[in-house]
């Protein structure tokens, strides 16, 4: 068959055009005039909303949030964004976004570190702004995630990243702000003698485990209260647990191992204390309330623990968890794949009991301040930062989340990811094969 090279021309072209975006978009320049955002229904992230809102934003922070007859349009660079949605750009606990990428590739895994006590670890210097992860993500709306380590009993520090930067030093929000625990599983026995054994001798190195443990908190409490000339890495880090200035993330689901950990930890003084996992929060709620601890919840999109539980449980949970009146954030667990989907968990929790706009709460003002940044991000509110999200449907909602415009601390990212790029290459290809061939022949392509 003869090709016409006037359309492979044209095909080459359409393959240009694109190739620019097989890479991770560059990170936008700062802000450089004020902006306004007309038009739109603003979900403001604390339960309010107003309908034909306007958001406006100066140096990368937001100057006005609430109805467009109010606003001030003098000075801005107005954008008409009538009819869709703005939302606060959501926020992902918890999270080895950036330290994982290939999962088959050892060399791009950075996610832990060898031993089991290792509060001096640093996951954010591990933190990989290049990764093509991280375009599929804003692509949802999340803009911000808190990088955590994983591994042992003691993991590591995390910080929380926004989602547009050249390197980890320019996408640090908040550094270092908590240690994360992965406190022991209790064993129960089982009534078989041969796996009782084995579970003696796990029911002995958890004891050890303790010890250590124990140990090493009760240096850290010496360390920090007296005046040490010698450096010490790990006693150092611990140091802001014992004032307050770190939160302590106990990764753990049981009922009885939250009561333990939380009771084994306050005996050296540590208070701020956040549950991640929280399986079963809602069984022991007293205790968490009158514990003043809030919880990171993982398994929205989960099976149930227990084979006598409501299938549907795990999507009603946070329903139960803000009835109950828990303080709650949504995580989507450490799928890193899977955070894009952040949004609808939410909604899954909003279709399941919770409110709508207390369902865009949990994964975005709570989490803000369950991981203290509450004052500069979370909400779209006068004084933060204009890190927002701007949809053209429901965010929550995966048939209808359509990001058309989003903003991080005022500068517009790029929304284009590896699988757009691959979309419309493939999609560019075919159109074009289909000029190419007369009425009634087909393509070896198509054979």
């Amino acid at each position: 068959m003869k090709i016409n090279k006037r359309y492979i021309s044209a095909f080459a072209a359409l393959l240009l055009s694109t190739a620019a975006f097989a890479q991770v978009p560059a990170p936008a320049a700062k802000q450089s005039k004020p902006v306004l955002l007309k038009g739109a229904t603003l979900h403001v992230g604390n339960g309010t909303v107003v309908e034909n809102a306007a958001v406006g934003f100066d140096n990368g922070k937001i100057t006005y949030a609430g109805p467009q007859s109010g606003a001030n349009l003098s000075g801005y660079e107005v954008v008409d964004v009538t009819g869709q949605h703005i939302y606060p750009g959501l926020i992902q606990p918890n999270a080895s976004l950036g330290l994982n990428e290939i999962e088959s590739v050892r060399a791009t895994i950075d996610w832990r570190e060898v031993g089991d006590l290792n509060p001096n670890v640093r996951s954010v210097v591990a933190y990989n702004t290049d990764s093509d992860i991280i375009p599929t993500v804003r692509a949802n709306g999340v803009l911000m995630t808190q990088v955590a380590p994983i591994g042992g009993t003691i993991a590591g520090s995390s910080s929380v990243v926004q989602l547009d930067a050249w390197n980890w030093e320019d996408a640090v929000v908040k550094a270092d702000e908590g240690i994360h625990m992965n406190w022991p599983a209790m064993l129960v026995p089982t009534g078989n003698r041969q796996q009782d054994e084995r579970l003696n001798r796990m029911k002995e190195q958890r004891e050890q485990t303790l010890r250590e443990l124990s140990q090493l908190l009760s240096d850290a409490a010496v360390f920090k209260a007296g005046k040490n000339d010698a450096e010490n890495l790990k006693l150092s880090a611990m140091a802001g647990l014992f004032d307050g200035s770190k939160k302590l993330y106990i990764h753990t689901n049981y009922g009885k191992e939250i009561i333990e950990s939380v009771n084994f930890v306050k005996q050296f003084g540590i208070k701020n204390i956040v549950i991640v996992g929280a399986g079963d929060a809602l069984a022991v709620a007293d205790f968490l309330k009158a514990n003043n601890i809030p919880v990171i919840y993982s398994g929205v999109h989960a099976l149930p623990s227990r084979a006598e539980e409501d299938v549907y449980n795990p999507y009603k949970m946070p329903y139960l968890l803000h009835k109950a009146g828990i303080q709650f954030a949504l995580d989507y667990d450490l799928s890193i794949h899977g955070i894009r989907n952040l949004p609808f968990i939410a909604g899954t929790a909003a279709a399941f009991g919770l409110d709508k706009e207390q369902a865009l709460a949990s994964v975005s003002l709570n989490t803000a301040k369950i991981l203290g940044i509450d004052k500069q991000a979370g909400s779209v509110e006068v004084g933060k930062d204009a890190t927002i999200v701007v949809s053209s449907g429901d965010l929550l909602d995966m048939r209808t989340n359509n990001v058309t415009q989003a903003f991080i601390q005022g500068r517009k990212i790029d929304l284009n990811t590896k699988q757009k790029y691959l979309y419309e290459k493939f999609e560019n290809k075919y159109k074009a094969q289909q000029k190419q061939v007369p009425t009634g022949a087909t393509t070896s392509a198509g054979k």
